[in-house]
């Protein structure tokens, strides 16, 4: 009789189990499960994706920095202003002031300054 009732309890407690992982697979199955899922390693691969975009756009910033530093060495932009330059040559040679500019026109009837669109022009 003991034997019968350990078999018994043993099958019952098989039973149970492998209906409880049968239960949670078929749950992990459904559509709104798989979704969720999906959902979950779609916002874990963006926020990597994202952190390595960030970490490329400072690396970007960085080398942009010391290469503008570099160049402006290169062309003397950091260095003293030179004495013998008058400042508006300086200021013109510099900053690409376009006031000799050709395409330039000044209307006299008007307060401000107009300038010519015409692609035609310099051919």
């Amino acid at each position: 009789m003991f034997r019968r009732t350990f078999w018994f309890g043993t099958g019952m407690a098989a039973g149970v189990w492998a209906t409880t992982k049968v239960n949670r697979k078929l749950k992990q199955l459904t559509p709104d499960s798989l979704a969720a899922t999906a959902a979950n390693k779609a916002l874990d691969v963006g926020a990597r994706v994202k952190d390595r975009a960030v970490g490329f756009a400072l690396d970007v910033r960085d080398n942009m920095a010391q290469r503008e530093a570099e160049l402006d060495d290169a062309l003397g932009l950091k260095a003293p202003v030179d004495p013998e330059l008058p400042a508006a040559r300086r200021r013109h040679a510099i900053e690409n002031d376009n006031s000799s500019n050709p395409k330039h026109v000044v209307d006299d009837t008007t307060s401000y300054t107009t300038y010519s669109y015409n692609r035609n022009e310099d051919h």
